[in-house]
Formats: C-alpha cells, structure tokens, sequence
C-alpha cells in the first residue's frame, strides 16, 4: 500500500528539506500538503521552486494537497479567517473559491493527484442555502481542476453538512460526476463509526485520512495509540472498489518534536499493512 504522510504535522513550522528528509528517512513514499500560508505558501513562486527541489532530492512524492481552510497570511492551525465553498455571502465564497484555484496552479509546477476539500467550515447546517452554494463553487471549481489534471475529493467532516451520508447524497443529486471522496477514519469514528460511515462514500472514495482518537476529540493520535479497532478499519477499507492509500494525518504532541512521531508512524505504518493483507 501507498505510504503518505500529511504535512499537517508540521504545519505549526514553515516546511523545509530538512523536514522532508526526516520522512523520507522513515520509508515514506510521498506527501499530503497542508495549505496554511505559515507552513507553505502556494502563492510564493519562490517557495514552490524550493519545494521542487526538496522533493527530487529526497524521492518523495505530491501524493494530494490539503485545500486551504483558512484565508492565506494566516500562520499554521491556528491561521487567518475560515473560509468555505459552502458560505452563501457571494463574495466570500468567490474568495474562498479563489483560494482553492490558487492553490490547485502548485500543479503547473509540481503535478499531484488529488485535492483534499473541506465541504465548510464544519459549522453549517445541512440546509439548501449551503448545499447550492457549495454546488455553485464546485461546478466551477471541478472543471478548473480537472485541466490541471487533479481530483477534488470531498472529506467527511464533523457536522451535518458534510457527513458520509450527507455527501454521497450531495455528489448524487448534483451529478458532478467528476467529484470523488476522502475518507477520514477518525471523523468517522468520532461520528456514527466506521463501517456505517464508509458505507455511503465506497464506490467514490480515492484516498484517505488515517488517524486515531478516543472517541471524545479530534485527536489525529497515531493508529493504536487511541481506541479505533484497526483491523476492523484495514477491513472496512480493503472492501473498496480500489486500493487505498494510507494517508497519515497526525498532530505533533506539545511535548515531544516530530522525529518521535515520524519513528511511531513508521511502525504504524507496518502493522496496518500488515493488517492489509490478513486473510
């Protein structure tokens, strides 16, 4: 199975060669970009160069791209405004929809596959006001997408709007044929579990967010170190149409630096293939 690990934990540092040399290091195959403008800027022709550059000299791969969730000049997490396709003010939607186009041209420079896509902000209400806004914005947004040769996988998120069930029915009625799905395991699990939430998104999801929680936050703790039953996930995931990547989307623990984490993903990373091919 496909090895990636998001750059989301890192996103409180500005990315750099030495950051994706430690993953490399750990038998990585490639990369998930975070987009937060303190941690990478996708506007910077210069900090795309360099990015070029770190990625050939450590054979790590673009796997997919993190679309931006808040607007750029914030720093990390804890960055600017929030902003969604799904808002209904017009023009905070164009810029929002704006942000996303911005970052998808980083694939004129350094191709990736899949664009990552929060519906909202994770507090609108499942309601036809954010539905036809978030329509509108993906009308477009699809067909940008689609000449720079990228997929936009909608994530599950936490809240109405974008639940596994509430999205397969979006995808359905919209018949944006060319829109597919994320599966992320710990929303899941935080929601109505994994195998209920997996059920909706099967036959369109393409890629993955793997992480763990103990049921009450969302945590991003490494796998087996919450309380998700990981070989029910391996299970749930191997039952789609393709075989999935496994896409690592940690946190960094306020105590410990990231090389702890990297050694402990690595390991993770083994038992759930492991777990993969079980019969």
């Amino acid at each position: 199975m496909q090895r990636i690990l998001s750059t989301y934990l890192f996103s409180g540092l500005q990315l750099n060669k030495e950051i994706l040399a430690a993953v490399a290091q750990k038998g990585i195959d490639g990369i998930e970009l975070f987009s937060a403008s303190g941690h990478f800027n996708y506007r910077s022709p210069e900090q795309i160069r360099e990015l070029t550059d770190w990625l050939g000299s450590t054979h790590l791969r673009l796997h997919s791209v993190h679309a931006p969730i808040d607007r750029i000049g914030g720093h990390g997490r804890d960055g600017g405004a929030p902003i969604s396709i799904a808002e209904p003010d017009k023009l905070r939607r164009i810029e929002a929809v704006d942000e996303m186009k911005w970052s998808m041209e980083l694939a004129e420079s350094i191709p990736f596959r899949y664009l990552v896509m929060h519906m909202g902000t994770g507090r609108e209400p499942l309601d036809e006001r954010h539905q036809d806004a978030a329509f509108n914005s993906l009308e477009y947004l699809v067909i940008f997408a689609k000449q720079r040769g990228i997929t936009i996988a909608l994530e599950n998120t936490p809240g109405e709007l974008a639940a596994p069930m509430a999205l397969a029915e979006f995808l359905r009625q919209t018949r944006l044929h060319d829109l597919r799905l994320c599966f992320d395991v710990g929303h899941a699990h935080l929601g109505e579990g994994v195998d209920t939430a997996f059920d909706p998104m099967r036959q369109l999801v393409v890629t993955t967010h793997i992480h763990d929680n103990r049921g009450e936050h969302d945590d991003h703790l490494v796998p087996f170190e919450g309380e998700i039953d990981w070989e029910a996930v391996m299970r749930v995931l191997r039952s789609a149409p393709i075989e999935l990547p496994l896409v690592l989307e940690l946190k960094e623990p306020d105590h410990e630096g990231g090389s702890g984490v990297l050694d402990r993903a690595a390991g993770a990373f083994e038992r759930l293939e492991k777990l993969a091919t079980a019969p």
